[in-house]
């Protein structure tokens, strides 16, 4: 009786344990018996070890062959494990020696000839090997630039199970270390905001967007801009951070988006699915364990939803959770799992199902265009800090024409940004202490703790709460565009123009600018000092 350990990890969304394989050979018809609830994709790796194996030269035991992964409590799937289950049974035949298999994590599916294949988690997997004290891992060389971003830990990549094998054997010029986790970061290229044609309202609330963290709606007829506006905010949001970075990074590489060539992201992702997805595409979902869906493709960046109102209601609300928690929880009967989700939403919709350039032209009665907008709920559009209508854009300016010259220069997204970052790092200081990184990330209760406003700025929000016109959640989000409103400006605090602004996005902002909107505030309803005291 022979018997032997190998290290893999296993997954749980994007955290991970140590995985031990036993391999025992003992008496009995040969054979190969796998326990450990593996799923369809691990249990038919008996057949794939067995070739590559046999292919990369070496002798399957013909004895009856045991293989238990531990914890056994835990779902274990995909064809990650093969390298460390080849290696298992190699041992325990004593084809390699058993001490050389300690304190090191074998990731990689093998194909029949022996190649060692690249398997989707390298980077969450590796990860995790750190985190739990392990020193040494041999990944596929196919994931080396994945995996090369992990810093504290010798990462070998390999091609081949007889190089891994040979390596073991103590041929350790085998395999190469990949390289160090300080690796070039791509930007590319990005998109400018002076493409924009007018839209000085729509620009306005993007900028603020931008600096706080807040969710965005833009209404209004094609071809105003709405898209072009949504695909430039990526632009002014800061790089991505170390941290921020490998998350991005590493749900990813679960997804199976992650570019083989591609180094560490620090451009913030732009994720925008086609409004037929489906919820388990939206948040995550699939049979097993579930996987990352668009919202957690789109942590630390954007999620943009083009055509909100033809999307499901069903789906739109599964948004909820994420857009308040910044994770999504995904329980199914292998267990539970979770997925970072801290996205901004910006959606963009029609004004109505005919969508005609100039609205004079729509032939959409009353109750159409009510049951058209009503796709987004209440409690959906009650989680939206801006909301910003568009007009149809009646003049395009060309550089030959005499437009041109009297025509305002819009703003390009390197001054934009600039404002940006600025409030960006205002907020970042003055939420330190607690971690927050943004307005948009301040609970209600802390917010209002620290606001002092003036007695005319908290009136205008208690006129709104008397009045029915906006919930306790619509009044805190009011709140935190406030504050960026007055972090865009340099002020210490939010005055009542900020306020103001702020509670006339909640309403449809047109290209006269919030200060239309205010109008309709009524000022008699203003508390008195004491009752705001």
């Amino acid at each position: 009786m022979a018997l032997a350990c190998a290290w893999a990890i296993g997954l749980r969304g994007v955290d991970g344990e140590v995985v031990e394989i036993e391999a025992d050979i003992g008496q009995g018809l040969p054979g190969v018996s796998l326990v450990g609830l593996p799923d369809a994709a691990l249990a038919e790796s008996r057949d794939r070890v067995r070739a590559a194996v046999v292919n990369s030269g070496e002798t399957w035991p013909a004895r009856r062959i045991t293989l238990a992964l531990s914890p056994a409590t835990l779902p274990k799937q995909g064809s990650g494990y093969d390298l460390a289950l080849a290696c298992s049974v190699l041992a325990a035949a004593r084809a390699v020696p058993v001490a050389a298999l300690r304190g090191v994590v074998l990731l990689g599916e093998l194909a029949l000839d022996g190649r060692v294949r690249g398997v989707r988690g390298v980077l969450p997997a590796l990860l995790a090997a750190r985190r739990l004290g392990v020193e040494q891992a041999v990944v596929p060389a196919a994931a080396s630039v994945e995996a090369g971003l992990v810093d504290g830990l010798e990462v070998l990549g390999a091609e081949h199970l007889s190089d891994v094998l040979a390596w073991l054997r103590g041929d350790r010029g085998r395999l190469r270390p990949v390289g160090s986790g300080t690796r070039a970061r791509h930007g590319g290229p990005r998109e400018d905001l002076a493409d924009v044609v007018g839209q000085r309202a729509a620009r306005r609330a993007v900028e603020v967007a931008a600096a706080g963290g807040h969710h965005l709606l833009m209404v209004g007829p094609p071809g105003s801009g709405k898209t072009m506006l949504a695909r430039r905010m990526t632009g002014l949001l800061p790089d991505l951070d170390g941290d921020a970075a490998l998350q991005v990074a590493a749900v990813r590489s679960l997804a199976g988006a992650t570019d083989p060539q591609e180094a560490l992201p620090a451009a913030p992702p732009f994720v925008a699915p086609h409004h037929s997805v489906s919820s388990a595409a939206l948040v995550g979902g699939g049979s097993g364990l579930a996987r990352p869906g668009a919202v957690s493709l789109a942590h630390r960046g954007v999620l943009f939803l083009d055509e909100i109102y033809e999307f499901g209601p069903h789906v739109l609300e599964m948004l909820r959770t994420p857009l308040e928690e910044g994770e999504v929880r995904l329980a199914r009967t292998d267990g539970v799992v979770r997925y970072p989700a801290r996205f901004q939403l910006v959606m963009a919709a029609n004004p109505c199902p005919c969508a005609p350039p100039r609205p004079t032209d729509c032939r959409c009665t009353s109750l159409e265009k009510r049951r058209y907008q009503l796709r987004l709920s209440g409690p959906m559009l009650d989680r939206v800090d801006l909301q910003v209508t568009l007009r149809a854009v009646e003049e395009l300016t060309f550089a030959s024409g005499v437009a041109a010259a009297l025509e305002e220069v819009p703003e390009d997204t390197a001054s934009v940004r600039s404002r940006v970052l600025a409030a960006r790092a205002a907020a970042r200081e003055r939420w330190l202490d607690a971690g927050w990184r943004t307005n948009a990330e301040v609970p209600g209760p802390e917010l209002r703790r620290r606001s002092r406003l003036p007695v005319e700025a908290a009136a205008v929000l208690e006129r709104q709460l008397r009045s029915g016109a906006m919930t306790a959640r619509g009044a805190d989000r009011a709140l935190r565009v406030g504050w960026t409103i007055a972090d865009l400006r340099g002020a210490p605090s939010p005055g009542t123009a900020d306020i103001e602004e702020a509670v006339a996005y909640k309403g449809f902002v047109d290209e006269n600018g919030p200060e239309r909107a205010v109008e309709a505030l009524d000022p008699g309803s203003l508390t008195s000092d004491e009752e705001v005291a």
